[in-house]
């Protein structure tokens, strides 16, 4: 799926339509300290072993993200681009 590199798009903080940069969704790091990540290091420490998780169906797609960022303001608003698409997103230049 190819999507432009600049896009006019609705920008909440200006509360109008502006013209937006368009880049990729990049996940950031998790948080060592957060509330489940040192549950499940307490789980698994001693004699109990790994801690499995729940078998789920795999999805066949996943909804692929871009970040907006408004050229006038400089605030960033992610989106979801089509729904779930088996198709990567490429960014024409």
């Amino acid at each position: 799926m190819k999507i432009e590199n600049q896009i006019m798009a609705y920008c909440p903080y200006c509360n109008k339509h502006t013209l937006h940069k368009v880049t990729n969704y990049n996940k950031g790091a998790q948080r060592g300290q957060s509330v489940g990540t040192r549950r499940h290091e307490r789980a698994i420490l001693g004699y109990v072993g790994s801690v499995e998780a729940k078998v789920h169906s795999k999805k066949l797609a996943k909804k692929q993200k871009v970040m907006l960022k408004c050229t006038v303001c400089g605030k960033s608003v992610e989106r979801v681009v089509g729904g779930r698409s088996k198709k990567k997103i490429e960014i024409k230049r």
